[in-house]
């Protein structure tokens, strides 16, 4: 899968996800040598509830439980 093909899959996760509770962000990522979509969120909760697709357009989406970021 190409580069432009991850970050337009990446712009449509984000316009499906990062307005749901619990959801601070999204990333490529890595899932062992295959490029991924990654979500970050507060807790595992926030997960559960956000409704969070496993892939877009053929791109898996990896959850990551972050905490809430802030600024330094």
């Amino acid at each position: 899968m190409s580069d432009p093909d991850v970050r337009a899959a990446q712009k449509e996760l984000n316009d499906r996800v990062l307005d749901r509770p619990g959801v601070t962000g999204t990333a490529v990522g890595l899932r062992g040598e295959h490029l991924c979509l990654k979500v970050y969120v507060t807790d595992a909760e926030a997960a559960r509830k956000a409704g969070i697709p496993s892939s877009v357009r053929g791109v898996p989406v990896d959850v990551e439980v972050t905490g809430t970021f802030r600024r330094l």
